[in-house]
């Protein structure tokens, strides 16, 4: 049963492999970069401005998963089964950070849909909470993976946990109950905006799963979280 830190030492030995997995770093900190972005232009701005071209961004992104793609490739066709685990691990780790910078472009669509600075009303309080979370989470699973922390990794997934939930209930508060105070718009907005930070923190989590759990178990809890 194999973990993220007994691989990495098999990763520094293969020079393909260690390519792959700082590309991996590279768009992690990449996405990072964008979602600050777009948290900016829909949270403080009152024009939709966007400083960077988030699309040119997300196509370096994908470019870059292709690169670790072809290099984890070429390193199986190199070794065959030998050491195939932590190619695997690269690759769903890859997908994960491509599909937050999906979601990170979704929420610059928002910003372009409502130019006007979102106010999330009633649910304002959770939803800068939330932010700080996705911001905290960027912050600690950037080192961790670098590192293969898996103590830090399990600290950020129990740290974590919460926000799934709350996500769910501000959504379903949305959809059943009015709210006279927000506009139509606003309402919209931040459903769908608390709809795609949830998603960017699955899929962190899901990269922190990678350093803790065994493949097996990737995208799951560590085995010490609560049930």
């Amino acid at each position: 049963m194999f973990r993220f830190k007994e691989l990495i030492e098999l990763w520094r030995s293969d020079n393909l492999l260690t390519q792959a997995l700082n590309d991996s770093n590279v768009m992690l900190q990449r996405t990072y970069e964008m979602f600050k972005v777009s948290l900016k232009s829909l949270r403080e701005s009152d024009g939709g401005e966007i400083e960077v071209d988030i699309y040119e961004q997300d196509r370096m992104v994908n470019r870059y998963e292709q690169q670790v793609r072809r290099k984890v490739l070429k390193h199986l066709a190199i070794t065959g089964k030998v050491n195939i685990i932590p190619g695997l691990i690269l690759t769903s780790i890859v997908i994960d950070i491509e599909r937050i910078g999906d979601f990170t472009k979704n929420i610059t669509e928002l910003a372009i849909a409502h130019p006007k600075k979102l106010d999330a009303g009633t649910y304002e309080d959770d939803v800068k909470k939330l932010e700080q979370g996705v911001t905290y989470l960027f912050e600690g699973v950037v080192p961790a993976l670098r590192a293969s922390d898996k103590k830090a990794a399990a600290k950020l997934m129990d740290e974590s946990l919460w926000m799934i939930g709350k996500c769910d209930e501000i959504v379903m508060s949305l959809s059943k109950t009015e709210h006279p105070s927000m506009k139509s718009t606003d309402a919209v907005t931040t459903a769908l905006y608390v709809r795609y930070l949830k998603r960017v923190t699955a899929h962190l989590r899901n990269i922190t799963s990678s350093i803790v759990n065994p493949f097996e178990l990737i995208g799951f809890r560590h085995e010490d979280e609560d049930d």
